[in-house]
């Protein structure tokens, strides 16, 4: 389908590709295997500029005065790269999931030093909210943030962070009234090497192994109080607009990993042969494909929908960010799992790409809310909106 993408994202479209294609592909199953993150690969999507798609040209992006947001370019990006890799695509994603807080509620001294450095690729940004005790339940927070003076002592550890210890700059949410519940959480900028601030388990991931995901431990932890976004009691509001904004880049994800799995499936059902065709000659298995591809490009015109109408300054999205999300990653799951089927033996060899996109795509399901959270989200907004018609 033709989605009249603006010549700006056919642009950002055709470098990601090109990316994807020659840089992605040739090393993927190797940085899988070794559970590395793609040092190489960054600087590269780095040096073209992907790092700043979604951000305001002031702070070095490409985002002109006139437009409100980039999402859209974002996405486009964050699609092409994880064709080839979704693993490796995440250092984008994820350190726009860590910029958005600061987007959104950063004053402009927080912006002015912070967003150029992470518009150049210069430094990487991550989102910490989950806990052992608390991922879904935002409530359950028990990192504290005391106020000490001119600084907050933070003091907790961070669960499954993505660009954990590779990133530089990190949007925290801790409790600095843990009486209120969640209306007690408040959102920081944490630097790494600040002092009191280290990192403990590195996890070893069923998929997005070339995703680096850390525990971060805060001992003492003093950060400048001027490094808080927003206001005191304001953390819970700051992840969940930030969510809104985010789910269609993981949206993107996870539609970028169907859409490699379609591709490969459908190329590799035109030149294996049995009983003497191809097997895509094959009705029950061209069934298969069709119900693929149906999936994947609902999942693009649900994406970039929803996207576009972020762009346009709909910020009150949060029903259709879940919806992307939860359907673009079950359509995930569900292509990469029926892309193995159409590979056979061959789907399920290591040596090939598509296991690795089938162990990527589960991911989608459950970071950035589990998508039963998303239809719990869904749920409750219908409810809402039909008590107001």
């Amino acid at each position: 389908m033709n989605y009249f993408l603006t010549e700006e994202q056919q642009m950002i479209q055709e470098t990601a590709r090109e990316i994807a294609e020659k840089k992605i592909k040739p090393v993927a199953l190797e940085y899988d295997e070794k559970n590395e993150f793609p040092w190489e690969i960054q600087k590269v999507i780095a040096d073209a500029g992907l790092f700043g798609v979604y951000l305001a040209e002031e702070y070095g992006g490409m985002i002109n005065p006139n437009e409100t947001h980039g999402i859209m370019n974002l996405v486009v990006a964050v699609e092409e790269l994880s064709k080839a890799c979704g693993g490796i695509s995440l250092c984008l994603a994820a350190t726009a999931l860590g910029t958005i807080p600061i987007v959104l509620f950063g004053n402009e001294k927080q912006k002015a030093k912070y967003l150029p450095d992470l518009a150049s690729g210069k430094k990487l940004a991550a989102f910490a909210i989950t806990e052992a005790g608390a991922g879904s339940d935002a409530g359950g927070i028990q990192t504290t943030a005391r106020r000490e003076g001119d600084y907050y002592v933070l003091n907790g550890t961070k669960q499954w962070i993505t660009n954990g210890k590779v990133a530089e700059t990190y949007s925290v949410i801790a409790m600095t009234d843990k009486k209120k519940g969640a209306r007690g959480a408040s959102a920081f900028i944490v630097e790494k090497g600040t002092p009191g601030f280290t990192f403990g388990k590195k996890e070893d991931k069923m998929g997005i192994r070339a995703s680096s995901t850390y525990e971060l431990v805060f001992e003492e932890c003093k950060v400048p109080a001027e490094n808080l976004l927003g206001k005191e009691g304001q953390g819970f509001i700051v992840a969940m607009k930030t969510f809104d904004m985010s789910r269609p880049g993981v949206a993107a994800q996870a539609l970028g990993i169907a859409a490699g799995a379609l591709d490969d499936a459908v190329a590799y059902a035109r030149t294996r042969e049995q009983f003497g065709k191809p097997i895509i000659a094959n009705q029950g298995l061209g069934f298969l494909l069709a119900d693929m591809a149906i999936r994947v490009e609902a999942s693009r015109a649900l994406v970039y929908a929803v996207a576009r109408s972020i762009d346009s300054g709909d910020l009150k999205c949060q029903k259709e960010s879940a919806i992307a999300k939860c359907f673009a990653s079950d359509t995930a799951m569900q292509v990469t799992t029926d892309a193995v089927q159409v590979l056979g033996g061959y789907g399920y060899m290591k040596e090939y790409p598509m296991e690795k996109r089938m162990r990527d795509a589960k991911i989608t399901q459950i970071y950035e809310g589990t998508n039963q959270i998303q239809r719990d989200v869904i749920w409750r907004a219908l409810i809402k909106e039909s008590v107001s018609l």
